[in-house]
């Protein structure tokens, strides 16, 4: 990856530089990155998604994402709510997922206690902390912070709540990845006029 703007890609399309390391990342970054994600099990499967991804790069989970999704029931809250010892057995010994104890533990613990949500409300909570629309776009990958104030505020938010296994990192990953904010450098083709 460069730390630059926007890079042709095969068809001659500028996309972010990350978007271009892999088949893979090219379909992800065109078709999803960035673009507005809503719903509560939408939202969860996310949340859990950038939580399993701490410490790993993205490219391992999005590779596993589908027996992510086999694992955990399409992350349904209230089916993954209702997962016992078993279940969390099974999925320590699954290898189509990481098998990471304490973050397999955090997703079953934030199921139940979503579960109690009223519909809607995680969902709701997320947006609360998007940012203004129209702050300028990154000119360059290395414009793009790690952090935001937002990020910071929606961690805190999520926490409070009794959510695990979200910092202010992982909180702004999320809002990258479901579109609170629009991170893909100037000139990219998958801003504006999606």
């Amino acid at each position: 990856m460069t730390e630059g703007g926007p890079v042709p890609g095969p068809d001659g399309r500028l996309r972010c530089p990350w978007g271009l390391s892999t088949d893979d990342y090219v379909a992800y970054h065109d078709e999803e990155w960035g673009r507005p994600v809503h719903g509560d099990d939408e939202l969860f499967e996310r949340l859990c998604l950038e939580a399993f991804q701490s410490g790993l790069s993205w490219i391992t989970i999005l590779r596993r994402r589908e027996g992510f999704r086999r694992a955990f029931d399409g992350f349904r809250i209230d089916s993954v709510a209702g997962f016992g010892e078993a279940d969390r057995e099974r999925l320590l010994a699954d290898e189509g997922i990481i098998r990471n104890r304490a973050k397999v533990d955090a997703t079953l613990a934030n199921a139940k206690l979503l579960a109690t949500w009223s519909p809607g409300e995680l969902d709701a909570l997320i947006w609360s902390h998007a940012p203004d629309p129209g702050r300028p776009a990154p000119r360059s990958v290395s414009d793009v912070p790690a952090v935001t104030d937002e990020s910071t505020a929606l961690a805190k938010a999520l926490k409070k709540r009794g959510i695990r296994f979200v910092g202010p990192t992982t909180a702004y990953a999320l809002m990258q990845a479901c579109g609170l904010v629009d991170d893909h450098v100037e000139g990219c083709v998958a801003r504006g006029g999606r």
